[in-house]
């Protein structure tokens, strides 16, 4: 069987799929080493991989908002911050712990999170000097297109002729523009490591992978005339079934004849549940519905006010337990959540405006799945009204259902073995040899 080298930034968003990744090539018989953050390493263990640290000053991990002068940024500026802070700087560490993996096993291939910068250098040499990479995108897709307004931006694409004007205008105001801190920032730093720069836009280099692997539905991404042949659908990277759960004590409320509805942060922007958990409660405590709350792990005495009688709360419940019995979830649009609820058929309610959460909402308001808010504070009377139309319009339950059967179709994990083994098999087919290291 093939040795799998995994290389991963070392936040739970991009982490956590490629664990559940990780735990499917273990099982087809793969030797899998996992390169990211020492922190994750018995999750690692767990799914029966070997974790490899990343150098503890490329170890850009813990909460984004305690980076210095982050906060004070918001839009292309948060943008603009987090690529070149979070994601290039790390760059040549990353790089480096990658040339030490190479010189001391020899991988037959490597799957890369598409923010693993590090991987960058390699794809930009010689491919015969280098195992086949497939890069894994923890994002909705974002690369540039005729089709579709620039990534990041959360702007709806438009239609024909006129559409694909304002799309070219758009994407090239982006790129020279808007981002262009980013993409100079990553020519830079391959400059000074003595490559090329970058023959692509920075947020569509993943493209330069053998594959690249986008892990959700074409039904759930913007259609793309210009799409490359090797960029793959696989479906959603869903976290395997729950095992072992305790029930809290007011679990068999959720089986009362009323709509559930469930609010999350999720489980890294959750530091302020003023944002969005605290508006809803406040907007549903007298409405005819049950209210589920969980805190993505944050201490329930951070919930500021008493919860009203139709409104339960915890840390965590599993989604693969708790959305069959939910008919609306309100989340700030974490692209992991959001897919684990259209995978159960259930229509939402988002309001984020950080990372890449203004995409994932355009996307669920553009499939008919759900309202986007359009904004990461909504009031409490925004959630009202939006959570009252999902549940008074079939339209959205039908989108999400119809969702739910796309992504039903897919054996995501399977998948991406598949393509694994089909580019280890191309590289042993052309008789081409890699050495040890770069």
């Amino acid at each position: 069987m093939a040795e799998i080298l995994i290389a991963a930034c070392p936040h739970v968003g991009h982490v956590s799929p490629l664990l559940t990744v990780a735990r499917a090539l273990v099982r087809r018989g793969h030797g899998v080493t996992f390169l990211t953050s020492a922190r994750f390493a018995d999750q690692v263990r767990a799914t029966g991989a070997t974790p490899h640290p990343l150098p503890r000053s490329a170890d850009v991990g813990g909460s984004l908002d305690d980076l210095p002068g982050r906060a004070e940024t918001s839009g292309p500026a948060r943008l603009n911050f987090d690529i070149e802070h979070v994601f290039v700087r790390p760059m040549p560490l990353q790089a480096a712990a990658l040339d030490d993996l190479l010189a001391a096993t020899r991988f037959d291939a490597i799957l890369a999170d598409a923010f693993f910068l590090g991987i960058l250098p390699m794809l930009l040499g010689d491919p015969a000097k280098r195992p086949p990479v497939l890069s894994y995108v923890t994002t909705p897709l974002m690369f540039t297109s005729r089709d579709t307004a620039p990534g990041g931006t959360g702007i709806r694409p438009h239609i024909g002729a006129t559409g694909r004007l304002r799309h070219r205008v758009l994407n090239a105001v982006t790129q020279k523009y808007v981002l262009r801190q980013s993409h100079r920032a990553v020519d830079t730093m391959l400059t000074a490591l003595g490559h090329p720069k970058l023959p692509v836009f920075v947020l569509d280099s993943a493209v330069l992978a053998d594959r690249t692997i986008v892990a959700t539905v074409p039904e759930f991404e913007y259609h793309r005339s210009d799409l490359p042949d090797h960029v793959r659908f696989v479906g959603a990277v869903n976290p395997p079934p729950t095992e072992r759960f305790v029930a809290p004590p007011w679990w068999r409320e959720l089986t009362a004849e009323r709509p559930i509805v469930h609010v999350t942060q999720g489980t890294v922007d959750n530091a302020d549940l003023g944002r969005l958990i605290e508006p809803t409660v406040e907007a549903l405590a007298d409405e005819d519905v049950t209210v589920v709350v969980t805190t993505g792990g944050r201490p329930l005495s951070q919930l500021r006010h008493p919860l009203p009688p139709n409104v339960f709360a915890a840390e965590y419940i599993p989604h693969d337990l708790l959305l069959p019995s939910v008919d609306v979830m309100v989340t700030n649009g974490g692209y992991g959540a959001v897919q684990r609820a259209l995978t159960a058929g259930v229509p939402l309610v988002v309001a984020g405006n950080t990372e890449d959460k203004p995409e994932v909402a355009a996307r669920v308001e553009w499939f008919g799945a759900g309202v986007d808010l359009r904004t990461g504070v909504p009031t409490a009377a925004m959630v009202k009204n939006a959570v009252r139309r999902v549940l008074a319009d079939d339209g959205y339950r039908t989108a999400a259902r119809n969702l739910q059967c796309a992504y039903a179709r897919h054996d995501s994990t399977a998948a991406i073995a598949t393509l694994v083994d089909e580019v280890v098999a191309e590289r042993t087919s052309s008789g081409a040899a890699h050495p040890s290291h770069l």
